[in-house]
């Protein structure tokens, strides 16, 4: 979920709240009614809003958790692929090495 889609669902469930709370206090009712409606209304906006938190929380888990494991996997690869050239290094250490021995012998032998 995107930092603007989150910032635009809050703004609507905010100003659906404030709405409702308007719109159920200018309602001509007891004022007992009254409040017990007020209390329904924010308990219900207050599980909506659990619901979407838990949603969205369960969203950044699975990401993080994908990420993670993309993150160990690049690494494996990383690390594979650096065995690779340490082997290629050493192989052509040892060749030059090699070529400096049969060099140092033919002066040597001089």
């Amino acid at each position: 979920m995107s930092n603007n889609t989150g910032n635009t669902l809050l703004a609507l469930l905010t100003g659906a709240a404030i709405g409702a709370g308007i719109g159920i206090l200018f309602a001509p009712d007891k004022g007992s009614n009254t409040r017990g409606k007020i209390k329904d209304g924010f308990d219900e906006a207050k599980d909506e809003l659990k619901h979407k938190l838990d949603d969205v929380s369960s969203q950044l888990k699975n990401k993080f958790n994908n990420t993670k494991y993309n993150l160990e996997d690049s690494y494996e690869d990383l690390v594979s692929n650096m065995s690779y050239k340490t082997e290629d290094v050493i192989s052509f250490l040892e060749t030059k090495l090699a070529d400096l021995k049969t060099q140092n012998a033919k002066l040597q032998k001089k």
